[in-house]
């Protein structure tokens, strides 16, 4: 694993919570996520207050599902049981009345969604991101974020994944490759400095 730099936030940052929504946070054991929203609510409120922009991310499709072709393994369940359509932000961490919502079609935040022209329109080019699961959204979206150049930020335990040993593996093995793992108290920390 490289060497870890200290963790200085820049004015360009977004917080992402990622797939954070019912249908997904049903799928989950109750405990993992009772110990994952005060987390996430903790680091919302310190973003917050530093001044940095809170960008929410969903999974979602029209009724019918007509995003989803029958070659999609992954989607083809949800579409089978009439699962994920018009989804919302889970009312544990809703969203301000000024937050920015954006609906996927895919795993990636950015895949089928408007999250690049978002950032663009704000000057991100920082991205820290939280969610559910490590293996899924947080995965996907380090992948393309780091192809597209941005600075990254993975908050550790404020991701969620069905099997504890992927989580572990992404957190410590994978993503420091491309970017920065750090816990909600160290990026606290770093906003407060």
């Amino acid at each position: 694993m490289p060497a870890t730099a200290p963790l200085i936030v820049p004015a360009r940052t977004a917080l992402l919570i990622m797939d954070v929504q019912p249908a997904i946070v049903a799928m989950r054991d109750a405990q993992d996520v009772a110990g994952l929203m005060p987390r996430l609510q903790t680091l919302r409120t310190r973003a917050r207050a530093a001044g940095i922009m809170v960008i929410y991310v969903v999974v979602s499709f029209r009724p019918g599902h007509p995003e989803i072709g029958d070659a999609n393994p992954m989607f083809s369940q949800a579409k089978s049981q009439g699962r994920l359509v018009d989804e919302d932000v889970h009312p544990a961490i809703a969203p301000g009345p000024d937050e920015v919502v954006v609906r996927k079609r895919r795993v990636s935040a950015f895949s089928g969604s408007d999250l690049g022209v978002i950032l663009r329109a704000h000057a991100i080019n920082h991205l820290v991101l939280t969610g559910i699961a490590t293996s899924g959204v947080v995965l996907s979206t380090v992948r393309e974020a780091a192809d597209l150049d941005y600075r990254i930020t993975v908050v550790e335990d404020c991701c969620l994944d069905g099997d504890p040993e992927v989580h572990r593996v992404l957190t410590r093995a994978v993503f420091p490759r491309q970017a920065q793992v750090v816990t909600a108290a160290e990026f606290a920390d770093a906003l407060a400095a």
